[in-house]
Order: structure tokens, then sequence, then C-alpha cells
């Protein structure tokens, strides 16, 4: 039956504050990011290189979209904290930020 067990606003811990608004946009801006197909694919590709990063040159084959559209994402995943560069000669090199999704974890864990 409808309705049967479902959480009310008397039943939800008040003493617990919900998300202030900086909180929400930042977390907002995380799951914007990674909710495109290509900016996970891509952030998973740059995950699984670990601390030594990869050259974004290195990620057009796999994900079959041109330099402009991956430097497009990676600036995107940048922007929302998820990734930094460094310049190595013409090229920049991609790594995750270590504990980039932690916030993102504690507040889907709780």
């Amino acid at each position: 039956m409808y309705g049967v067990g479902m959480a009310t606003t008397k039943s939800i811990p008040l003493s617990n504050r919900p998300l202030t608004d900086t909180h929400a946009e930042v977390l907002a801006d995380v799951f914007a990011a990674l909710a495109d197909p290509v900016r996970l694919r891509l952030f998973d590709l740059v995950r699984r290189a670990g601390d030594t990063g990869v050259c974004s040159c290195d990620l057009v084959e796999p994900l079959e979209r041109s330099q402009p559209t991956i430097s497009h994402h990676l600036k995107v995943l940048r922007e929302a904290g998820l990734v930094e560069s460094r310049r190595e000669g013409t090229w920049l090199w991609y790594s995750v930020i270590p504990g980039a999704l932690q916030s993102t974890s504690t507040f889907v864990q709780r």
C-alpha cells in the first residue's frame, strides 16, 4: 500500500540540519560533472592512471572524441574540484585530486 513505512517530516530527525546552501552547491557541481557519460568515463580513465596522471593527448583515442571536446570535459571536471592538471611541455597531465569524492561519498552514505 502506498505510504506505508514512508518517512514524514515528523519522523526525520530535525536536530540534524539539512545541507547548507554552499555545501549543496558544491555537491551539485560534482554530481553534475559526473552526470555526463563522457565525463564519467574520462574521470574513470584519469582515476585509473594513479598519482602520475595521464596526458590529455592520451585520452582522445579511448574516448573517441576530439581534443577540444576532451579539453572541455576536463575543464568541467577541474572546475568541480575532481581533477587537477600540471603542464609538461605543451601537454597537460591530469590526475584525480586526493579525497575529491570524500564529501560526496560521506553525503551519499549518511
